[in-house]
């Protein structure tokens, strides 16, 4: 059995009805190209071998009444990829409209955690005889760059199946043992916990009043709770809405060397220029800038100064979302000195504080606490700690083969928070930069107009390239 980090732990404990701790990737296929002729028995069938080879896919949650420490991780002994992959089909035209529809409803819905906690949704019924693959899986069990290995996985560069991986067909995720579970549980609560307390205190005592310093010189990156308000900043219910949208990931390139600036820089403009739109539809633009939280992926990072292992190896940076500027490219300008104080800030903070301090996260007291912060509304009783999260993920830049049929859109979804109601994460992959966009259809029930202000925004930037 292989023991849950606190912070992959984190995301069992956060969720709740409402509160939903699964990300998505939906997949848009051509179905035309795999060999022998589409068909889902077919494509079901080679899904189920490849995960021969892929542990994490085999593997489900485990406790006990005895365990003090966070879940374990063991082989489902009765794994059955029937109860994984289902079928269904939109209703015609088989549009964006119905598409969306559809997913936004699947995204709502809890992952069974008897059972490894993933489940993939084939939908037919396409326009053009396309077919979308709805993956979702728990944020416990994945994290953005797992999650991209684990889709390379799944994906070829050609067609044909390829050969397994002999050793990763023997890995297993091990059985359960509840007197292991709970004698190591205790070691690690009553003696390991101590002692990385006291290694973590040092470190952490220094973060408030380096960043007090640095927002005295403002070469500091945004603090917690100090966005405006606006609707995603509020408690939300189990109703998702979802939208996407592909640019040209050269259109974005053209941007980023006419002004001098990074890919992620661009990203962030054109989200806070879409985001000023939406707002400025609802007449509801603050007349300050918007926070973004931007996960940042450690999994590079030193472990050895706090904390080892875990599946979700992330941190997070603040940065400003430059949504008071109308001039596009004033925008993009601003977000790249935003981004860039951002990062300098918090390359000075430990990569692994906040996963090291998850290791302390009270299973049962976090997962009560979270219910009544929801079912109270108490996220209207603070300011925002920050308004939405953007997240960019670098994938392949070659065309992709989804078991067998060819790719053509890697649409990523993440979670969404009581009081921070909308998420916007961005997959490059195959010269196309791929935007997925969540939210709470109480919030937004309109979020298709922010993917369409994606569109509006690059070629604003596009104009001014010229």
């Amino acid at each position: 059995m292989q023991r849950l980090s606190g912070l992959d732990a984190s995301f069992l404990y956060l969720e709740t009805r409402s509160q939903l701790m699964h990300v998505i990737g939906l997949i848009e296929i051509d179905p035309s190209t795999m060999p022998g002729g589409y068909s889902f028995v077919k494509l079901r069938d080679e899904l189920e071998r490849r995960i021969g080879a892929m542990p994490n896919f085999r593997r489900k949650l485990d406790n006990s009444l005895l365990n003090i420490d966070h879940p374990v991780w063991i082989e489902d002994a009765d794994f059955d990829i029937e109860r994984h992959v289902h079928r269904v089909a939109v209703p015609a035209p088989g549009g964006e409209e119905q598409v969306a529809e559809l997913c936004a409803h699947l995204a709502g819905q809890t992952l069974d955690r008897g059972k490894p906690l993933w489940e993939l949704w084939i939908i037919e019924g396409l326009a053009q005889g396309k077919v979308a693959a709805m993956l979702r899986m728990h944020h416990a069990g994945v994290d953005g760059v797992t999650g991209a290995d684990l889709l390379a996985e799944l994906c070829t560069m050609t067609p044909e199946a390829p050969d397994l991986d002999a050793d990763k067909m023997q890995q297993t995720a091990g059985g359960s043992s509840r007197t292991t579970m709970a004698l190591t549980g205790a070691v690690n609560y009553f003696v390991q916990r101590p002692i990385a307390m006291a290694k973590l205190l040092p470190e952490t005592v220094g973060v408030p009043i380096e960043w007090f310093r640095r927002t005295r010189s403002k070469t500091a990156m945004p603090a917690p709770f100090q966005a405006p308000r606006t609707r995603f900043n509020a408690p939300i219910t189990p109703h998702r809405s979802l939208a996407v949208t592909q640019l040209s990931l050269d259109d974005v390139k053209r941007v980023k060397n006419r002004f001098g600036v990074k890919i992620n820089d661009v990203v962030l403009a054109i989200t806070g220029g879409a985001m000023r739109t939406y707002l400025e539809q609802h007449d509801e633009l603050p007349e300050q800038p918007l926070v973004a939280m931007v996960p940042v992926s450690v999994h590079g990072a030193d472990e050895s100064s706090l904390v080892t292992g875990g599946t979700n190896k992330v941190t997070g940076m603040f940065t400003l979302l430059p949504s008071n500027l109308e001039d596009p490219v004033e925008r993009v300008e601003q977000a790249s000195e935003m981004a860039r104080k951002s990062k300098e800030h918090h390359a000075d903070i430990d990569a692994n504080i906040l996963r090291a301090w998850a290791q302390f996260a009270p299973g049962t007291t976090m997962s009560n606490v979270m219910k009544l912060y929801g079912d109270r509304g108490l996220s209207l009783s603070h300011p925002p700690v920050f308004n939405v999260v953007v997240s960019n993920v670098a994938g392949p830049d070659f065309p992709l083969y989804f078991l067998g049929s060819r790719v053509t859109g890697v649409y990523p979804l993440g979670p969404i928070f009581h009081g921070l109601g909308l998420n916007i994460t961005v997959f490059s992959a195959d010269g196309h930069l791929n935007v997925g966009i969540l939210a709470c259809t109480d919030q937004a029930p309109d979020v298709q107009a922010i993917a369409q202000a994606f569109d509006e925004q690059l070629k604003q930037l596009l104009e001014r390239c010229d």
